[in-house]
């Protein structure tokens, strides 16, 4: 059986959840307090960092990594396109949005980072998000009308957006629309933890 290393409250564990769920297979979540690290986290992860996915033999951490890992593993629902020209344009937007966006999130994450680092990184996550939003006006996900790993990986930004103070702008509206849509989804509600939900409170 699987076993996920999950931060109770850490948006990148909290994607491997939500694929986990969305699978519907048999795996046990282990949830670490990232305060409080258990001493085998480094044996499994040299960056002593969670989440960290083992399967007998097999250690594997960085959230893209493990959740391409269980999709491939498990192909149903698949949540990378099965064409290689779509999937290979997929990777490159994970790939865009972990420099644009989710390095940012690590800032708000970074209880040692200063204010004005954390005002920047609110602004620039607002920004980018809010030239997406047309395309949210276009369509229900990321790709079109099929859920996949685009909107996996955003997921966990937009539920904490109160969390991190990020300033809601009426051209962010449907971004937030399709956030709702993110959340209804069973996989995304059976994925969170007592601390990701007093977030939203």
């Amino acid at each position: 059986m699987m076993k996920l290393y999950s931060g109770t409250s850490c948006p990148f564990s909290h994607r491997c959840r939500i694929v986990l769920f969305e699978k519907g297979m048999d795996f046990e979540i282990i949830d670490v307090d990232v305060h409080s690290k258990p001493e085998d986290l480094a044996v499994m992860n040299p960056y002593n960092e969670v989440p960290v996915l083992v399967e007998r033999d097999l250690q594997l951490y960085e959230s893209n990594i493990i959740n391409e890992y269980i999709d491939e593993r498990f192909p149903h629902p698949q949540l990378m396109p099965a064409d290689p020209v779509m999937r290979a344009r997929a990777r490159l937007m994970l790939f865009n949005f972990e420099r644009e966006l989710f390095v940012h999130m690590r800032t708000l994450e970074d209880s040692s980072a200063n204010k004005k680092a954390l005002e920047a990184a609110r602004t620039t996550i607002r920004d980018n998000l809010t030239q997406l939003a047309p395309l949210f006006a276009k369509q229900k996900y990321m790709l079109g009308e099929e859920f996949s790993m685009l909107d996996v990986a955003i997921a966990p930004l937009l539920w904490r957006f109160d969390h991190y103070g990020i300033e809601v702008t009426k051209a962010l509206a449907p971004v937030m629309k399709y956030g709702e849509r993110l959340f209804s989804r069973q996989a995304f509600i059976d994925s969170l933890t007592p601390n990701e939900k007093a977030m939203r409170k």
